[in-house]
């Protein structure tokens, strides 16, 4: 695995000498160097001497706490990812491991191919590392990373947590309100990361039928059921070797809690319809916009599982938090535009647009405001974009959503406009879901409620019309 052009050091702390040898004899299989030590007093010793391109530490030692050693590294040697070895069964001491900043775990009885795994992920993270020192993390072009634009602190500051989490397999929590970015942050941490050249596999867990999730999410045998003609891997066997992303994992039901808490648990699925149980390694990053721990407290999430999903959390800021992005985040979307809607030349919002937006609340963030831009465009008859083609509401209203349940399209002219009656339908359709969308602050939920539908109805229409 390794590169023979190239040395690598590991240091193992671990006061067992039948799994100091385990663990030596593999990493040496892979020509990597080792260094076993059976305490913390010598292991910090070590690492006072020598660079290290991975630490691998046993939690219960003779002096002291394997978790002491994860906290110190970042003094020691914050570029080397440290691993902790753990009992069997013990997660509760593998996530508090990973908050302290460990970059993964094994559990004993320590699996050979887990741990080939760990340290080929591991060599990569310090690699990456290497190249980060030398390039700065938003000029690599190869990363999304650039895409999360802003020179706003708030910005600054989500940047650089994406920079550290690519030293971590943990798990990844995103809060944020709709249409922050969450599914941009979570492709930006798997692409800064170890497992970029693998896939990053997003689920909607709110667009998945209820019947269907099981499935969807861990396949099935050719079989197993009516209609199942051929063997078919699941979402999670796709992400193996990548990035998992959950989206909107509030909506999952309590059935499919329990199953993916122990797949995530036992790093293991098994297909509907087949007996045994095949390993799966991937990283696993959250989402949602509802507050998962009053989901918790309502009895609609498992306390469990919140728990080994929210190892490190990541805010998105709401766009209203970051005003001073505006001009920057326009100037991206509108060149988007141009290439979509094959524009002829690029539109640009005058003094006095720039300013309304700047003043307005944005109640569904960057994804509404992609939306007005691309509203403003159509129905501008030049390139320059004045107010009154944003058609906001006042910033004081904006902050107030309308009370009346059921939405009023805007006034439309006496003469029906030209054109079939397909695409007239289609544009009173549009026009309801965006006025419904924008008074219920771009909650989907609340929308749907609005109109008289349900949630995966509105998912339907909006595809079907182009809508984000």
């Amino acid at each position: 695995m390794a590169d023979s052009s190239r040395t690598i050091r590991a240091l193992i702390v671990d006061d067992e000498s039948d799994i100091r040898e385990l663990v030596e004899i593999t990493l040496a299989r892979m020509n990597i160097e080792t260094l076993a030590v059976a305490d913390l007093q010598t292991a910090h010793e070590a690492l006072q001497d020598t660079t290290y391109n991975l630490c691998l530490t046993d939690m219960r030692l003779p002096d002291g706490d394997g978790i002491d050693l994860v906290r110190a590294m970042g003094d020691l040697q914050p570029h080397c990812p440290i691993a902790v070895i753990t009992a069997y069964g013990s997660a509760e001491t593998a996530v508090e491991a990973l908050k302290a900043g460990a970059f993964d775990f094994v559990s004993k009885p320590i699996d050979i191919s887990v741990l080939r795994r760990l340290v080929e992920q591991a060599v990569k993270v310090t690699d990456k590392s290497a190249t980060n020192s030398n390039h700065s993390l938003a000029s690599q072009a190869s990363a999304p990373i650039d895409r999360l634009i802003g020179r706003t602190p708030a910005m600054q500051e989500l940047r650089a947590t994406i920079g550290k989490l690519a030293r971590s397999q943990a798990p990844v929590y995103i809060t944020g309100d709709s249409g922050t970015g969450k599914e941009l942050a979570a492709r930006c941490i798997h692409a800064t990361g170890p497992r970029a050249d693998a896939d990053f596999v997003a689920v909607n867990c709110g667009a998945i039928p209820a019947e269907l999730m099981e499935s969807e999410f861990f396949g099935y045998r050719k079989g197993s059921f009516t209609g199942a003609d051929r063997d078919r891997e699941g979402l999670v066997q796709q992400a193996d070797g990548g990035t998992l992303f959950l989206d909107e994992v509030a909506e999952l039901p309590l059935a499919m809690q329990v199953k993916l808490l122990r797949v995530i648990q036992e790093r293991a699925v098994r297909q509907v319809g087949d007996t045994q149980e095949k390993p799966v390694d991937f990283r696993i990053i959250s989402a949602t916009h509802q507050d998962l721990a009053a989901a918790v407290q309502a009895n609609r999430f498992r306390e469990d599982l919140f728990y080994r999903l929210n190892v490190i959390e990541v805010r998105m800021p709401a766009l209203r938090e970051r005003a001073g992005d505006i001009p920057e985040l326009t100037e991206q979307i509108l060149d988007r535009l141009v290439l979509r809607l094959h524009l002829d030349a690029t539109p640009k919002l005058s003094a006095a647009a720039l300013d309304t937006l700047r003043a307005y609340h944005f109640p569904g963030n960057i994804r509404e405001l992609e939306n007005i831009l691309e509203r403003a465009v159509t129905l501008s008859d030049n390139n320059i974009i004045e107010p009154d083609l944003l058609r906001l509401e006042s910033p004081l209203a904006a902050t107030e959503p309308t009370p009346t349940p059921t939405p009023t399209p805007a006034p439309v002219d006496n003469e029906p406009p030209a054109g079939d009656l397909e695409s007239q339908l289609e544009e009173l359709e549009r026009t309801r879901i965006m006025t419904a969308l924008q008074n219920n602050q771009y909650n989907k939920t609340n929308t749907a409620k609005a109109l008289g539908i349900t949630f995966r109805a509105l998912r339907y229409r909006m595809d079907k019309l182009g809508l984000k």
